[in-house]
């Protein structure tokens, strides 16, 4: 890989205190430090009524994420290729089969058995948006924000065409929590587009970090404090940057032995 150069042209978040990208870029601008309690239980536009009350968190997190980055990039989510990529899928459905399995099989809720797998969000968007483009489900445990950057720049870059990137994992439930310490909710995406002269949106470079190091950071306090709550809040150091809307370079883990150099050219 030498450098792979793509277009921010759309973004959405929803997570503690930033319920969509307005409130965040405020915030991560240095205005009021958000309240972190977990926000309302998400409604995705996108989504119809009866598939928002069957979806569970990780799903309605995605989709309310995807929705707002498709909408400010003005871009057809019908015709958007797509990224998915979280650490862990649903954790809290994962402990809930396992357990169940355990001591009741017989038990087994078939919806859940349905939203355990771990495209089950790439499959709720594909169907409520009518979108046949392609989808790819990613993990990298916790480096999964980096990998699905990586993987959507790439995509849109050899493809000339806009990517759909969707970041996020819900908290850890049950035994789980002893080694996926995750507390709260997190759903970032990111419409990224070819680097074309008329294209809108801030430039974003990405190529391999040469040396060791350590991954950048937030500024902000709160913001390091969500970092430790979700490893998806790893983003919160590129949407600082795009928030500031100044020339940045950033470490981002996307992998145990990969990172990479992000350049960010408001």
């Amino acid at each position: 890989m030498s450098e792979v150069i793509v277009r921010v042209a759309g973004i959405g978040i929803y997570a503690p205190g930033l319920t969509g990208w307005a409130v965040a870029a405020a915030a991560l601008r240095g205005g009021a430090v958000p309240e972190l309690s977990d926000p309302p239980r998400p409604a995705p536009p996108l989504l119809p009524a009866a598939e928002r009350r069957r979806a569970p968190d990780t799903v309605l997190y995605a989709a309310q994420a995807a929705a707002e980055a498709c909408a400010m990039a003005q871009a057809d989510p019908a015709t958007l290729p797509c990224v998915f990529s979280s650490t862990q899928g649903d954790i809290a459905i994962t402990d809930y089969m396992c357990s169940t399995l355990a001591t009741a099989p017989r038990e087994l809720s078939p919806t859940k058995f349905h939203n355990s797998v771990h495209n089950a969000a790439a499959g709720y968007w594909s169907i409520a948006t009518g979108c046949r483009a392609p989808s790819t489900a990613v993990s990298a445990w916790i480096n999964s924000f980096g990998s699905g950057l990586f993987e959507a720049a790439v995509q849109a870059a050899d493809d000339a065409a806009p990517m759909l990137l969707v970041v996020y994992d819900a908290a850890a439930a049950g035994p789980l929590r002893s080694t996926i310490p995750f507390d709260c909710g997190f759903a970032l995406a990111l419409v990224l587009a070819p680097d074309e002269p008329s294209a809108a949106g801030a430039r974003l470079r990405l190529s391999a970090a040469s040396t060791a190091g350590v991954a950048s950071e937030p500024t902000l306090d709160w913001a390091r404090t969500l970092c430790a709550r979700n490893a998806c809040a790893d983003s919160l150091a590129l949407l600082q940057a795009l928030a500031v809307g100044e020339p940045a370079t950033l470490r981002i883990d996307a992998g145990p032995s990969f990172a990479l150099l992000a350049q960010v050219m408001p």
